[in-house]
């Protein structure tokens, strides 16, 4: 089945001037049609991710990682396995469910902590990188290096989920309705376990949730909070937390990020994210311009090797 479906992407609508955003929760589909062929693929004005999309196996060799999470390329990237014992795959149709060898083990090492530390039978995980990494064609403008993956907040069900849900079922909503806490009624102690299971691997550097989120684990965390750094509020993080790792040992071309410090707890770190500008922003006064798309050209040299590699056999 699987064969099957990585020869096949979901054809996704692109707004004028930019895309989409394929956010967590867009539904996919059993039966993802293919893109289409691009008319001059060396267009120099092109977008990246419009070669990067189109990619639908990764490089042979060892993995290399090139640049940073939001500007960069992976060669040799793995896969992770569609069905574990404690984890399962969703959104089968996106095909982004490559990564470094780093992060894969860490999902399967994660997958086990949340089955045995919060009772969950597994993880259910969203996007990670496509075949090359790259800027994607809807979506994140991270995932591009094969260190970034999103886990659900839903646990995953003791049993296995056909096609049919992974691409139709959503993630619970963790926040409130007025978005100044989580809601009480989803929320439970397993899904601080999780998130501190995560931050507390050594080689993550960032973990991304909602700001509300943010709050219950400060309020909630008891013991040892260093693990509290690591979790730092952002957009669109309510349905799953966004899980980030250093760059491997010896990856020279790869750019990590400083590590933060202190626990982010306090009023004045938590006040942005709850300021009236935030939670109900005024619409602007004038229509914004669209983003010029990232080109290859203004992407690390070496990701246009990665383009343009064979294959890996599968």
């Amino acid at each position: 089945m699987y064969l099957r479906l990585i020869f096949m992407l979901l054809l996704l609508a692109a707004a004028p001037g930019g895309v989409t955003a394929a956010l967590a929760q867009d539904k996919g589909t059993v039966d993802p049609k293919p893109l289409p062929p691009l008319a001059n693929p060396n267009d120099p004005k092109l977008a990246a991710k419009e070669l990067f999309g189109r990619k639908l196996l990764p490089t042979a060799g060892s993995p290399r990682v090139i640049g940073f999470y939001a500007n960069g390329c992976i060669a040799g990237a793995d896969r992770l396995p569609i069905n574990g014992d404690t984890w399962q795959v969703m959104r089968l149709s996106r095909n982004r469910n490559w990564a470094h060898p780093d992060m894969i083990a860490l999902l399967e090492r994660l997958s086990a902590k949340a089955h045995k530390d919060a009772g969950w039978p597994g993880i259910l995980v969203g996007d990670m990188a496509q075949p090359r990494g790259g800027p994607m064609i809807s979506g994140h403008g991270s995932h591009q290096i094969g260190l970034d993956a999103d886990v659900w907040l839903t646990p995953m069900p003791d049993r296995r989920l056909s096609r049919e849900e992974r691409e139709e079922m959503s993630a619970v909503m963790m926040v409130r309705p007025d978005r100044l806490d989580i809601d009480p009624k989803v929320w439970t102690p397993g899904h601080l376990a999780v998130i501190r299971d995560a931050a507390q691997e050594p080689r993550v550097q960032r973990i991304f949730v909602n700001a509300a989120i943010k709050k219950a684990l400060c309020r909630e965390a008891k013991g040892d909070r260093s693990w509290l750094s690591k979790v730092r509020p952002w957009w669109g993080h309510d349905y799953h937390f966004h899980i980030r790792i250093t760059c491997p040992a010896g990856a020279t071309e790869c750019k990590s990020q400083p590590p933060q410090e202190g626990e982010g707890c306090s009023a004045s770190d938590l006040a942005y994210w709850f300021s009236d500008g935030v939670l109900h922003p005024k619409p602007p006064e004038e229509p914004a311009k669209p983003s010029h798309p990232m080109t290859l050209a203004k992407m690390p040299a070496d990701c246009r090797q990665v383009l343009a590699a064979p294959d890996a056999k599968q």
